[in-house]
Parts: structure tokens; sequence; C-alpha cells
């Protein structure tokens, strides 16, 4: 596989704090291995599969030579496919195909969607910041807490595309406690999707924002990961993190390992901003890169996807020792904008 150049594609926000340099450094130490058992935690809540039925929403295809996507604007403005076809045969699926011919309606049944204004869970639906405390509203019905922003829950604009780009908008300005405007970049380049997601403030108060992508993608039996971390958080019955420590060997994914049988679904830490997933049987691989420094991996037994999701921050950052902005988050004051980048490279194996 090809070695792509990650630091084509970091683009940091206004308000990128002087800490990141420190991030780096932790991330590029070497990785800490323990013989400790890792309690893999309880059953999670199934995913959801098109239980909530509503119209269907004008959908966008990207298309090159090599790779097609499928956009679901109204729908988080996420993805409902990601194909490769570089060999001319029948579309090979990379994320997971949506079914939105059954008019399929929630997000977590797409193939991906955008994490903003933040990522994963807020641990009782509230933190501290700057003295005063921010409540944050429960989104889901069958979630107890708030769950990855509201981004992915609400329809998006589309204000530019073309045959192999698009560009969408959200505009929740009156929003509480998180008043924002959003952005979502998807181009095609040979055989790379490019990702952009950009979050602005609109409030009138600062806060600690994050940005990340929730891709579900496809498993097979023989399916490897590589993705080296330095270290992850074990969580709770509430999924939320408990204890930080050194990733054990079988999850250090420094090489391409095959993907646990167990359940997992954790938040990685100092992870380096660059993995690979390897399909041998469908001879193909895809490099993600991303300008983030954690991943939360969610792997469901039995089920025919898994989930690799690129953040800058881990689950309930806000609430952990240290607060947000130790943790990935960046800290925007009324009109500043983060903005964060993502690359899948699709690449054949062995052909």
């Amino acid at each position: 596989m090809s070695a792509a150049n990650t630091d084509a594609i970091a683009t940091r926000g206004a308000r990128a704090s002087d800490t990141r340099g420190s991030r780096a450094d932790a991330r590029n130490a070497k990785l800490a291995a323990i013989v400790q058992p890792v309690r893999p935690g309880p059953g999670t809540s199934a995913i959801a599969r098109g239980a909530a039925e509503g119209a269907r929403s004008a959908e966008l295809t990207l298309a090159n030579d090599q790779l097609r996507v499928g956009l679901a604007p109204s729908h988080g403005g996420g993805m409902t496919r990601f194909d490769w076809h570089g060999d001319g045969n029948t579309p090979t699926p990379i994320f997971r195909v949506s079914d939105r011919a059954r008019g399929e309606a929630d997000p977590n049944a797409l193939a991906c969607y955008p994490l903003v204004p933040f990522s994963n869970r807020i641990g009782g639906s509230r933190f501290h910041f700057e003295g005063r405390e921010v409540a944050v509203p429960r989104n889901r019905a069958d979630e107890r807490l708030p769950i990855h922003g509201d981004g992915w829950l609400r329809a998006w604009r589309v204000a530019e595309r073309g045959d192999t780009h698009a560009t969408l908008v959200l505009e929740r300005e009156r929003a509480k406690p998180y008043a924002y405007r959003a952005t979502l970049r998807y181009a095609l380049d040979a055989a790379t999707l490019n990702v952009t997601l950009a979050v602005q403030n609109a409030g009138r108060e600062p806060l600690p924002f994050g940005l990340g992508l929730h891709p579900f993608l496809a498993r097979d039996d023989d399916t490897r990961l590589a993705a080296a971390a330095g270290g992850l958080w074990l969580s709770g019955d509430d999924w939320l993190p408990k204890r930080h420590v050194p990733a054990p060997p079988a999850w250090v994914f420094g090489v391409a390992y095959p993907l646990p049988d167990a359940l997992v679904n954790h938040a990685f830490t100092q992870w380096s901003g660059r993995a690979s997933v390897v399909w041998p049987r469908r001879r193909l691989s895809l490099t993600i890169e991303a300008d983030a420094d954690y991943y939360v991996l969610y792997t469901p037994p039995g089920e025919d996807f898994f989930c690799f999701e690129p953040v800058d921050h881990p689950i309930n950052a806000v609430n952990l020792p240290g607060g947000a902005c130790e943790h990935g988050m960046t800290v925007l004051a009324p009109g500043e904008r983060l903005e964060r980048a993502f690359r899948f490279t699709v690449e054949p194996v062995g052909r």
C-alpha cells in the first residue's frame, strides 16, 4: 500500500490549542503494551435498521472512474454508500450499503454520518465550563444520554455540487446549548474520498467543540485492521469512560490484526492519525487518514459491519479529569471556526 502524505490533509481550526504539540509528541511516543485482560463491556443497544419510517429525500451521487458515493443531505448529511469499481466490474462496497429503497430514515442505518458539534455521549447530560453548568438535552428516544451532537439528526442544505464533489451546510444558530453553523464537503480524487467537516460557533458564549466521522465499514470473516494507538478508555455499564489504560497486546493494532470476535466499544488514544483496513477476500485495502488523535472502535459480534470513527476527542471528554481541552476538544469563542479533514483511499491488493 502507498503511504499518503497526511500533512497535506491536516487543516487546523482557528483556535487549535497549543497543547496539540504535546499531544502529537505523546502519540509518537513508544506504544505501551501490558498483559492485562480488558473487559469488553456489556451488550450495546442494537444498531437501528430503519425502524423509523419517513419520506425519502433527494439523494446525490458522486462518481469517478474508481469510486461511487451516495449522499443523503436530508438525513444527517450522511452517506448511503461508498463503493470501489476501479476494476470495471460490479461495485465493491467499502462502507455498508444503506437500504434506502425501504425508506429508512434513521441515520444509524446509513453508511456514514458526521459528528458535530461533539462525538459520542455526554455523562449526566451536562458539564461545567468556565464557571457555568451547560445542560445538553437528550436527542434519541433509545438513548439515556445525548449522543453525537445533533448534526447527524438534521437535514443539511446542498450549497454546491458537481459530478465528483458536493458541499452541504447546516445552520443551527438558534439551537441550545450549541448554536453553530457547519459545513460538510465531499470530494473524489482518483481512488480517494476527501471529507472536510467544519463548525463555527454561532452562539454568544465560548464552548468546547469537537468533530468526527462515524463510518460503518464492511466486514468479512477475514477483515483486518491496523490502527496503532497507545491507550484506551475502559468503559462502564453506561458506556462512559472510567479508566485509562495502555492498549493491551490484543488491541494494539500496530500491524494488520484480525478484528476481535468479542464486542469492543471503546475510545482509543494517542492515535497516529493513520489506519488501514484490509479485506483479503475482496482483495482491497482502505487507508484512513485524519488530523485527529483518537478513534472509537465498535465491533458488534455477528454483524457484517464494524465502526472505525476518527474523532478529535474521546467519549465524554467534557467531563473527564482536566476538562475538554485536555482531551482534544477546542474552545471556540463566538464566530470562531474549527475544521477537520479525513481521507479514505482504496487500493487493490494482490491484483
